[in-house]
């Protein structure tokens, strides 16, 4: 059994996390072994993510089932705010003590740089923040890969690549061909009708 714990929090970016719970969600489906994904928050309220959203998490800090992953997604929350709140920071770090996997998406790097469990490794984050967080120091931000891997650590680029850092991550717990019946189920095809420049 595997249990997912999404932290969320005000200006969390939408996609970082449902397009991940999204992944683990059917991954849990086509299983049927009673894995699990929860939605954790500082609080029992309502959380206001970046673009508006409104989620109602599942449970509080000091409430959740044992974690098997713990994911942390980006937003202004993740890059400005939550870093300085110690009882999130340090109850990430709690927690990804006890975790098997530390899953960040975007510049969720920042906050697991806040809390420690990205310092000292390489990391992958949201282009237009990639010099920021390096320049916080201890740390080797990589920016050439969609997503990275780096001991127990999982970080990915901005937004949609959370899908991708998802579905390596159910592949790498459960199998390949578990992984690939995940990416079919959700038709996960990616084909942009327009190609965005590469930033020079």
């Amino acid at each position: 059994m595997t249990t997912y714990g999404v932290l969320v929090f005000d200006d969390a970016e939408e996609l970082d996390f449902t397009g991940p719970w999204e992944v683990f969600h059917t991954s849990a489906v086509l299983r049927g072994q009673g894995d699990d994904a929860v939605l954790v928050a500082e609080g029992s309220g309502p959380v206001r993510c970046k673009r508006g959203m409104r989620i109602l998490p599942d449970h509080s800090l000091d409430d959740h089932p044992p974690l098997d992953v713990l994911l942390v997604p980006g937003g202004e929350g993740a890059r400005l705010t939550q870093p300085h709140n110690p009882v999130v920071t340090e109850w990430i770090a709690k927690t990804a003590e006890q975790a098997d996997w530390v899953h960040g998406v975007c510049t969720g790097a920042f906050l697991l740089h806040a809390a420690g469990p990205a310092r000292g490794h390489r990391v992958a984050t949201h282009w237009a923040h990639e010099d920021e967080l390096e320049a916080l120091g201890d740390v080797t931000v990589v920016r050439d890969a969609r997503y990275v891997v780096d001991g127990n650590v999982l970080t990915s680029q901005g937004v949609s690549a959370g899908i991708d850092s998802a579905l390596w991550l159910v592949g790498h717990l459960h199998g390949r061909e578990h992984a690939r019946a995940v990416r079919r189920a959700i038709q996960y095809d990616p084909a942009p009708p327009y190609v965005a420049d590469t930033p020079s």
